[in-house]
C-alpha cells in the first residue's frame, strides 16, 4: 500500500547547508524503497527545500494544506540542529491532525569540524519541546540519532507507517452490527458513544431484515449460483449439503448489498442461536471470506473485537481473525490454546475446510451449522490484541502483544492454535483484572509496537502493551 507522508527537512543557518542536501538525496533513496511519496518543499520553494524562518514555515503549511487529504503522517527529518520554531510552526499552520516521526542524523566522530558538525543530536530534543508546547503528539526513533539508509530507520520507518495506517483508518471507520448481541454474551457489550467520539461508526441491522431479504432472492438468481462457486473454490465445501450453501450465498449477497449501500468497511455478526434456529447454518464461512478480503468480520456482535481485527489488519496489512483464550496446554505456562467454531480467514488456514460446529450442534441441532469452518494454524508470527470500551471509566482501553503460534500436537476440532506468549500468566492477570473479554483478535504478523503507539499515542487510549519496552 503506498503511502504520502508530509516531509519537514529542519535547518539551521550556523550549520553547513550541504547536510540538507545529502538528507534529501537519502530520504529519496529511502522512500523509493519504501514507496513513499513525499510531499514536501522543492529547493525552488525555499533554501534547499528546508524549513528555517517563518516563511519557509508559511509555505511548508499551506503546501501540507493543499494536500491534507492524501498525507498519512509527517516526518520531521534533521539533517543539522534544525529550526525548532520552523518546524512546529510548519505543522500548525498545515491544520493536520496525523502521526509525526521526528528523525535525527548522527555525527560521526570524525567530523566534529564546522564543514561536518550537525548537532542534531540536541537539535531532536529542542524539537520535541516545542512538539510538546504546540499541544502535539510525536513518534521517536528507537535510537536517538540514526543514520538515514541504515536497517534501524528502514525499520523504524516502517514501523510508523504501520502505526499512521492504524490511526487514519480507526478514525473514519464505519461499523456494521448485524443482529442483536447474543443474551448469554455480556462480554460483547460495548458502547456505540464512546467509539463514536473515537471517529468509529455503528451502523445496525436486525437479522429478521436480512433473512427477509435472502427468502427474497430466487434459487435460480445468478448472483447465488456465482456465489457458491466462490465459497467452492474458497475451501473445500465437498460435506456441505447444497442447501446449506445456498443459505449461506444468499446471506453473503444481502450483507454484501448492505454494506456497498452504507460504505460499511467490517461487521459483527449474531453467528449463534437466532442464526442456526430461524436460517439453518452457521455463516463462519462467508465472515471468513469477508475478513481474507480486509473486510473483516467479528463473531456474537462483538463489536470491539472486529475494531481489534481492523487496527491489527491496517498496522500489517493482512487479514485477522477473532479468537477465544480458550485452553491452557498442558502445565506449560508460557502456551495456550485458540479457537473458535469458527470464521477465520483462509490465511490462517492452510487445511481449511467447511464443516460443523459440535459444540453448538450439541443444543441446536449439528445439521443446522453447517458453514463452520476446520483448520489449524501452523507455526509463525501473531500479535494479539483487545480493544473495549470502559463505560465504568468512560474511556477505551487496550491490549496487545507479539507471540508465535506452534506446531506442538493439538486434538480438536474447529478453528484452533497452539501459541507460545512469553509471560502468559502475567497477562491474564492483566486481561482478568482489568475486565477485558475472553474475545482476542489476532494477526499473522509481528505489529504490537505499532498498534501500540497509534490507540495509545494518537488515538489516546489506555494500551497494555505485554512484554514492550515500558516493562
Amino acid at each position: 500500500m503506498a503511502m504520502t507522508l508530509g516531509v519537514i527537512l529542519g535547518n539551521r543557518d550556523f550549520f553547513p547547508d550541504g547536510l540538507v542536501s545529502e538528507a534529501r538525496r537519502d530520504l529519496n533513496k529511502l522512500f523509493l524503497d519504501l514507496a513513499i511519496e513525499p510531499v514536501w518543499l522543492t529547493e525552488a520553494d525555499s533554501k534547499l527545500g528546508a524549513v528555517e524562518t517563518w516563511q519557509d514555515a508559511v509555505k511548508c503549511g499551506e503546501l501540507f494544506r493543499r494536500n491534507r487529504h492524501r498525507i498519512d503522517g509527517i516526518l520531521v527529518c534533521l539533517p543539522n540542529f534544525g529550526d525548532e520554531k520552523g518546524l512546529a510552526d510548519s505543522i500548525r499552520l498545515s491544520e493536520l491532525q496525523v502521526p509525526i516521526l521526528v528523525q535525527a542524523c548522527p555525527d560521526d566522530l570524525d567530523a566534529f569540524g564546522l564543514k561536518r558538525r550537525r548537532d542534531a543530536f540536541c537539535g531532536k530534543i529542542s524539537a520535541c519541546n516545542n512538539l510538546r508546547q504546540y499541544g502535539y503528539k510525536y513518534t521517536l526513533t528507537r535510537d536517538h540519532t540514526v543514520a538515514i539508509l541504515g536497517e534501524r530507520m528502514r525499520e523504524d520507518m516502517r514501523e510508523f507507517l504501520a502505526t499512521c495506517r492504524v490511526t487514519r483508518g480507526l478514525r473514519r471507520v464505519r461499523l456494521g452490527a448485524v443482529g442483536a448481541r447474543p443474551n448469554a454474551f455480556n462480554t460483547t457489550r460495548f458502547s456505540e458513544k464512546l467509539l463514536e467520539a473515537a471517529g468509529i461508526s455503528v451502523n445496525t441491522i436486525d437479522l429478521s431484515e436480512v433473512f427477509g431479504s435472502a427468502a427474497l432472492i430466487a434459487d435460480s438468481d445468478p448472483r447465488v449460483k456465482q456465489r457458491i462457486e466462490q465459497i467452492g473454490a474458497y475451501a473445500d465445501a465437498s460435506a456441505a449439503p447444497a442447501e446449506s450453501m445456498r443459505k449461506m450465498a444468499k446471506f453473503a449477497i444481502v450483507v454484501d448489498d448492505w454494506m456497498e449501500s452504507l460504505g460499511l468497511t467490517a461487521t459483527a455478526i449474531q453467528c449463534w442461536s437466532s442464526m442456526q434456529k430461524n436460517y439453518g447454518v452457521n455463516v463462519c464461512t462467508v465472515m471468513s471470506m469477508m475478513s481474507e478480503r480486509m473486510m473483516p468480520s467479528a463473531c456474537e456482535v462483538d463489536i470491539a473485537g472486529v475494531v481489534s481485527m481492523y487496527a491489527l489488519q491496517l498496522a500489517s496489512e493482512r487479514p485477522s481473525a477473532l479468537v477465544d483464550w480458550n485452553n491452557n496446554y498442558g502445565d506449560d505456562p508460557d502456551k495456550c490454546v485458540f479457537f473458535h467454531c469458527g470464521n477465520w480467514a483462509k490465511d490462517f488456514l492452510p487445511d481449511i475446510r467447511i464443516g460443523t460446529a459440535p459444540i453448538l450442534g450439541t443444543v441446536l441441532g449439528e445439521e443446522n451449522t453447517v458453514g463452520a469452518l476446520e483448520g489449524r494454524t501452523p507455526a509463525g508470527p501473531v500479535t494479539f490484541g483487545r480493544i473495549s470500551t470502559d463505560d465504568v471509566a468512560g474511556k477505551i482501553k487496550a491490549y496487545v502483544g507479539n507471540a508465535n503460534f506452534t506446531d506442538d500436537p493439538l486434538d480438536t476440532f474447529g478453528t484452533r492454535a497452539v501459541v507460545h506468549v512469553p509471560r502468559l500468566q502475567r497477562l491474564m492477570q492483566v486481561i482478568c483484572r482489568n475486565g477485558f473479554e475472553h474475545h482476542a483478535a489476532m494477526n499473522g504478523s509481528h505489529c504490537a509496537g505499532a498498534v501500540t503507539e497509534a490507540l495509545g499515542n494518537y488515538m489516546g487510549w489506555d494500551v497494555y502493551h505485554h512484554n514492550g519496552p515500558s516493562e
